[in-house]
């Protein structure tokens, strides 16, 4: 039943942002659009930045089921991209009404799954300490996030393949380069 009820909330949030920026949007609102009580919402969220959140955490999930590889990173960037085309109304309403750093948040929280999981596949023979792999997932993350938000930025125009095939060129066979070099013997200041 929670989750019936966090997917009503979700769609009510859509449909209102098809009709007014979230900084107009009110809890009364999205309760209002989906016929719940405000403790109801309350019970499953603190305010509405958290639903926002939320949703944009449960496309990430669907949108990179079994796409945490390796080889298969590229299509799991390709469907969050998708996602977020997918979701343009409420995504560029998101990014013209929060603050960039709550954005980044939401798109790092996209990407940090994926990334963990190629870093520790391409880690595999190597002694890389868990905050090392951390920062390394970081850095590509911070790629990621400031490639997406600058799509978003530009009206999403750019076709998403084009993106993603230009970071495979550009960071192909890093993943593992990074990791040796991190590697605990490797490092010559820890």
């Amino acid at each position: 039943m929670s989750q019936i009820t966090k997917k009503a909330l979700e769609q009510a949030l859509k449909n209102l942002l098809l009709k007014k920026p979230l900084n107009k949007i009110t809890i009364s609102n999205i309760t209002d659009e989906c016929g719940i009580n405000r403790m109801t919402f309350y019970y499953h969220f603190k305010d509405i930045y958290d639903l926002v959140e939320w949703v944009c955490l449960e496309d990430a999930k669907k949108a990179l089921e079994d796409k945490k590889t390796y080889s298969t990173w590229q299509e799991g960037f390709l469907n969050i991209f998708d996602a977020v085309k997918e979701n343009k109304p409420f995504i560029t309403n998101v990014y013209r009404c929060i603050d960039r750093e709550h954005i980044e948040k939401y798109l790092a929280a996209l990407t940090d799954g994926l990334l963990m999981s190629v870093i520790e596949e391409q880690a595999v023979g190597l002694t890389v300490r868990d905050e090392d792999k951390e920062f390394i997932a970081k850095v590509y993350s911070y790629v990621f996030v400031g490639i997406m938000l600058d799509w978003i930025k530009d009206d999403m125009k750019e076709n998403p393949k084009v993106l993603i095939d230009k970071l495979d060129l550009a960071i192909r066979g890093t993943f593992r380069e990074a990791l040796e070099r991190f590697a605990i013997g490797n490092l010559s200041n820890t």
